[in-house]
């Protein structure tokens, strides 16, 4: 068991992320400090770390020829230790951000972007104008500051845009960037580190002749599935190549796709062992033949690659499944286990230990608050007959702090107007994601008539652990379980399919 008292350094020693940890392997690099910005608003007790974070447009070679115009998010040092601000090398993604839990964290957003923008920390526990709700989006020139602690488990999280009716193309053009945060709890699990802890952020891109991200939101095929790419970048580059030594690794792995449902398997068929979900590490690892992971999920794997020949190559891929556009098997990266002499490593059986929610806690449990996911005619993606409205709240999207409630979820055919038959062939999936706080995913329960494409992805579901964001299939009604804690405010629940939110699949709820 670790000391209660720790320093950062040291802790981040332990984790094998000193200032020189990623100085052996190709993927990541530490940012210097660059500069003091001007004097911030007031912060209770002052920053631990400080950082600027400017979006701008820029150019990044991807492919052989010309280079592809990407917008990216740059990070500046203002305070704190190099090792909290991370790139990875040869991409446009934007800085890692490498924080321990209880970091008083000021970022300094400006945008040098032609349009309006704001930043959202996916998955993070934060008060609401900290969030990056779109009401706070700035314009081109002007800087939104970012004060907040940072509460949540050890975990992968991520940050991105959040400007209503533009976040798909922003995304898509290349803003987004990882958010790791480490506890003493995960410290003191001896599980890979340093070169040995890869994050692996999957996208798909579509390429014109001379090398420019090709982006239509208004084609039938992208008003339905959202943009769906024909090549598969990871970390910002294509047909990855991931070199190993053979021994334990673990992945960090984002779904930052806009739309595309990954069903990740090995090549050879080896089972998973997935440690985290989207709110960090489970309480015990489980296995899965492949697994299903929708736009902005994440998963954490401990991987033996000493468990397989040395000099061999192993092959993630995405198998065909009833996800749209998923026609065949995709090669998403390849693995090459060095010829050298394997390590022996092991994988504890338990990891922690998650605090207790159970159903019959609930306010509502006897009445859970239903939300039925619906295409309109007119081509409307809508949650309750309702579009997105800038401040407006329903009645029955206000909640009350401290409390615990039951969501429910419910992908429905069609809108009704005797339109459901129809309607039932144009339902899609929908990946919901609830601002401000993680959840358990309690139940789920699937339309008889629908079943035979939920068979092609259910295997694949991590439901154990915390979670953001939920995969709901066509025909699946899913209950989540969450606690308003901390923050009353503003805050977002919608699908990430980043073009049914642009198209209004989104909406608020209040915590009073």
């Amino acid at each position: 068991m670790l000391k209660n008292k720790i320093t950062r350094r040291d802790f981040l020693r332990i984790l094998g992320y000193g200032s020189t940890a990623f100085a052996s392997q190709p993927l990541l690099k530490a940012c210097q400090p660059l500069f003091a910005g001007p004097t911030p608003p007031p912060f209770v007790g002052d920053p631990d770390i400080e950082i600027r974070l400017i979006a701008r447009p820029a150019y990044q070679q991807i492919l052989p020829g010309a280079p592809t115009q990407v917008w990216r998010y740059e990070g500046q040092l203002i305070k704190g230790p190099s090792d909290c601000l991370l790139s990875l090398a040869g991409s446009y993604l934007g800085p890692m951000l490498n924080l321990v839990r209880g970091t008083k964290l000021r970022v300094h957003f400006e945008n040098r972007l032609p349009e309006l923008s704001i930043v959202h920390w996916h998955g993070l526990h934060v008060p609401d104008h900290a969030d990056g709700h779109p009401r706070f989006a700035v314009g081109e020139g002007e800087t939104y500051v970012y004060d907040f602690t940072v509460m949540d488990r050890a975990g992968t999280y991520w940050y991105h845009p959040h400007p209503h009716g533009h976040t798909g193309p922003q995304v898509y053009r290349g803003l987004a960037g990882l958010f790791l945060v480490h506890d003493e709890e995960e410290a003191s699990l001896n599980l890979p580190s340093g070169g040995h802890d890869l994050p692996l952020v999957i996208q798909d891109r579509n390429f014109s002749e001379d090398n420019q991200f090709e982006y239509n939101n208004t084609s039938m095929e992208a008003l339905m599935f959202g943009q769906l790419g024909d090549d598969i970048l990871i970390n910002g580059q294509p047909d990855f190549r991931l070199e190993v030594e053979p021994g334990a690794y673990r992945l960090r792995m984002l779904n930052g796709s806009n739309a595309r449902i990954y069903k990740l398997a090995w090549d050879d068929g080896t089972p998973f062992s997935v440690i985290g979900t989207d709110g960090g590490l489970l309480e015990s690892p489980v296995r899965r033949d492949y697994l299903t992971l929708a736009p902005a999920q994440r998963v954490d794997l401990w991987v033996d690659f000493g468990a397989w020949r040395p000099g061999s190559e192993k092959k993630l891929v995405s198998l065909p499944s009833a996800a749209p556009a998923s026609t065949g098997e995709i090669t998403i990266l390849t693995a090459f286990i060095k010829d050298s002499e394997p390590q022996t490593s092991s994988l504890a059986e338990n990891l922690t230990v998650h605090t207790a929610f159970k159903a019959s806690q609930a306010a509502n449990a006897h009445a859970p608050r239903k939300f039925d996911l619906q295409m309109q005619p007119g081509m409307r993606w809508v949650i309750n007959g309702r579009q997105f409205e800038m401040d407006s709240v329903a009645r029955d999207e206000e909640v009350h702090l401290g409390e615990m409630e039951i969501w429910e979820f419910r992908n429905q055919a069609g809108g009704g107007m005797g339109m459901g038959r129809m309607m039932r062939g144009m339902s899609q999936p929908h990946p919901m994601h609830v601002h401000g706080l993680q959840f358990k995913i309690i139940d789920r329960q699937i339309d008889p008539s629908m079943q035979e494409p939920y068979q092609t992805l259910k295997d694949g579901f991590v439901d154990e652990g915390w979670h953001d964001t939920v995969l709901v299939m066509p025909g699946e009604t899913v209950k989540i379980l969450m606690k308003f804690e901390d923050y009353r405010g503003l805050y977002l629940y919608h699908c990430h399919n980043l073009e049914h939110e642009d198209m209004g699949m989104m909406r608020n709820y209040q915590i009073m």
